[in-house]
């Protein structure tokens, strides 16, 4: 092998080591005062890109997310209404009119399906907190109003949650 080529491969191993750990999963406990937040309660802080499940008054568990993009934020109080492992995704009747080369159906599993390995869908709305099959997406406004969670992410915040749980997102 050419000292060429080794010294470009080098720097193409070590540019995608740098790359993937922006994409890793990270849940971190956090000192975070939150008197108004019962533990077990989720918070998004839209404008962090953060998910906190709070523990108790002083911590929580963070986590980075995706959030809505420009005009697609919400805000609001929801609760967990249904958890599911490896969703079948249907894209929502506005995700379909702006890619209309979407399939009805894209079955849990499938690299194609953007949920990711499990989601938590919110009452009242389309929304869901769930993984995805686009890390690099995780930390940026990206969703059409969807929280979007590293896959890691999701299935260690799926195993401390229930249905039920109280979901409050804010910008």
């Amino acid at each position: 092998m050419s000292m060429r080529i080794a010294v470009a491969l080098a720097a193409t191993i070590g540019a995608g080591v740098l790359m993937s750990t922006a994409a890793e999963a990270r849940p971190e406990i956090v000192g975070l005062h939150a008197g108004e937040y019962s533990p077990g309660t989720i918070v998004v802080r839209t404008n962090e890109r953060r998910l906190y499940l709070i523990l108790d008054d002083g911590h929580a568990v963070r986590y980075p997310v995706g959030v809505g993009k420009s005009g697609k934020q919400w805000a609001g109080t929801t609760h967990i209404e249904g958890k599911y492992r490896n969703p079948a995704w249907s894209p929502p009747a506005e995700v379909k009119r702006d890619k209309p080369q979407l399939p009805d159906v894209i079955p849990g599993g499938s690299p194609r399906n953007p949920m990711g390995v499990a989601a938590m869908t919110l009452s009242g709305g389309e929304y869901a907190i769930h993984g995805t099959n686009v890390p690099g997406s995780v930390g940026g406004f990206v969703s059409y109003g969807c929280i979007r969670m590293l896959n890691d992410d999701i299935t260690d915040l799926y195993g401390r949650v229930s249905v039920g749980t109280t979901v409050v997102v804010t910008r």
